[in-house]
């Protein structure tokens, strides 16, 4: 059976660390296995917690009376070196529950008021990118109303506000640059008719 033995701490940095396992495989070998972290120390791995608390807060948000448009940001990453469309997201902070950062992520981000619909199971963490992290997301989802800017976003960042509509959603998906998370989800939002949060209610 694969198994975890030492873990070696690479780097000293605030938001993300590199880590190096010690990965024994089923057939007995051992070699290196190297991945990133939002966790401050070996201690705080989800490996060696076995626990899955949630690192940060993706954002679904219906924006619109006839709610068919949903809230994006194109915005520029720097490892791609290019703009990528995604939902507004962000970090928990120290003290957080997940729907007080996603109504804060959304305002810095968006300058939109975000109105969280309860979601159950839908909003526990689920990972990230398997193969090279162990970062974990809650996925809020909920309703956005007031006028996009940019106005409360950090210095850091470089976002733009794209309220999508369906047609526009189609044009991103077959033209743009596009994070996977946010790609599935606008596929659901496409196919689902009316209200797209209703499948909270199953």
């Amino acid at each position: 059976m694969s198994r975890i033995g030492r873990i070696e701490k690479k780097t000293d940095t605030p938001y993300l660390n590199f880590y190096q396992l010690e990965a024994e495989h089923r057939d007995g070998r051992i070699s290196p296995y190297y991945m990133a972290s939002r966790a401050k120390d070996i201690a705080h791995l989800k490996s060696v917690t076995g626990k899955n608390a949630p690192d940060g807060v993706i954002l679904y948000g219906v924006y619109g009376p006839e709610k068919d448009k949903l809230v994006l940001i194109r915005q520029y990453r720097y490892p791609l070196g290019d703009y990528v469309y995604e939902f507004p997201a962000g970090l928990i902070e120290d003290g957080e529950d997940m729907l007080s950062a996603g109504i804060r992520e959304m305002y810095e981000e968006t300058g939109l008021s975000f109105q969280p619909r309860e979601s159950g199971s839908y909003s526990r963490p689920f990972f990230t990118t398997v193969g090279m992290t162990d970062e974990s997301c809650s996925m809020v989802f909920g309703y956005c109303s007031g006028t996009p800017t940019n106005a409360h976003q950090e210095a850091s960042e470089e976002i733009q506000v794209v309220l999508a509509d369906r047609a526009e959603c189609r044009r991103i998906l077959k033209e743009e640059n596009v994070a996977v998370m946010c790609a599935y989800m606008m596929m659901h939002f496409i196919a689902a008719p009316g209200d797209p949060l209703d499948f909270l209610e199953g």
